[in-house]
């Protein structure tokens, strides 16, 4: 697993390592949704979050890495919107039962010893009818230097989201190749799974 000394290392550079662009997956979905609160785990450098709230949703956002946070604030600052951001890991931030519209997880890769209660905690804090998309790398991805992590156990098969999120109903889901090109620990071809499902 990534420790918070790892991304902030990886986020303290001028440059936004991921690009200030939003996902193409939640770039495509989003504006098609009836807008509410929205929540991004692991945000990182806040791109999704910035468009987000430019759609005008209300957005929640929280990463353990400070450096990450301090640009999320500045890109923000930058695109004239706003959003709250707050610092914590994914394991130990307070999911409120039915509180957002819609969660997104976009390449939150946790250790599989983790990950479902994580997964879990998500559902809970989505309100009935809530929508959660994902996109994360597969284990193909390991053939492939396109990034993502090289532990097994950090890939995600849709096997085991469905799993994770049994208590939703399946919208969407595809395993697929694309070309990645959000930057340059995000760019080439790369294996990938995508979700959005809705809560019962």
């Amino acid at each position: 697993m990534y420790s918070k000394t790892f991304w902030n290392e990886r986020y303290a550079s001028e440059e936004y390592v991921y690009g200030k662009d939003p996902n193409d997956f939640l770039r495509t979905r989003l504006p098609n949704l009836k807008k509410g609160r929205i929540l991004f785990p692991c945000e990182g450098e806040g791109r999704n979050a910035v468009f987000a709230a430019g759609l005008g949703w209300d957005v929640f956002a929280f990463d353990q890495s400070e450096s990450g946070k301090e640009k999320a604030t500045a890109l923000a600052k930058e695109k004239n919107v706003s959003f709250h951001y707050e610092i914590s890991d994914a394991l130990n931030y307070p999911y409120a039962p039915d509180q957002m519209d819609m969660v997104a997880l976009i390449y939150c890769h946790f250790h599989k010893s983790i990950r479902t209660t994580i997964h879990r905690n998500c559902v809970r804090t989505l309100k009935p009818g809530g929508i959660l998309l994902l996109e994360a790398f597969s284990p193909d991805q390991l053939q492939y230097t396109s990034g993502g992590p090289k532990d097994p156990d950090m890939l995600y098969h849709l096997k085991d989201l469905r799993m994770d999120f049994s208590e939703m109903s399946v919208e969407y889901e595809e395993a697929l190749e694309i070309e990645l090109n959000e930057s340059p620990f995000h760019r080439g071809k790369a294996a990938i799974v995508r979700l959005v499902l809705r809560k019962i």
